[in-house]
């Protein structure tokens, strides 16, 4: 922070009268509800291999995301794929 000179900011000029040119646009947007996908999941038991783990704990931690989340999009992904054949 440098001292001695004060920070300045824009001076906003309102005017009055018609702003001229509005619309109304529709509204485009999903509803929150579809925003927010929510799946079945079925809760399961299942021994991986440490290695495995670390790695999913790794990359989840980098993108910010739970690991579970990350191996059960992978399973997914891999369900779906093997549907389509």
């Amino acid at each position: 922070m440098t001292v001695g000179r004060p920070v300045r900011t824009k001076t906003v000029k309102y005017t009055t009268g018609e702003i001229g040119g509005v619309r109304v646009v529709e509204d485009f947007l999903p509803s929150p509800d579809e925003l927010v996908r929510r799946e079945d999941t079925v809760k399961v038991t299942l021994a991986l291999s440490k290695s495995s783990v670390d790695y999913f704990k790794r990359a989840a931690k980098q993108r910010r995301v739970p690991y579970q989340r990350m191996i059960r999009a992978l399973v997914d992904a891999y369900a779906e794929k093997q549907e389509r054949k």
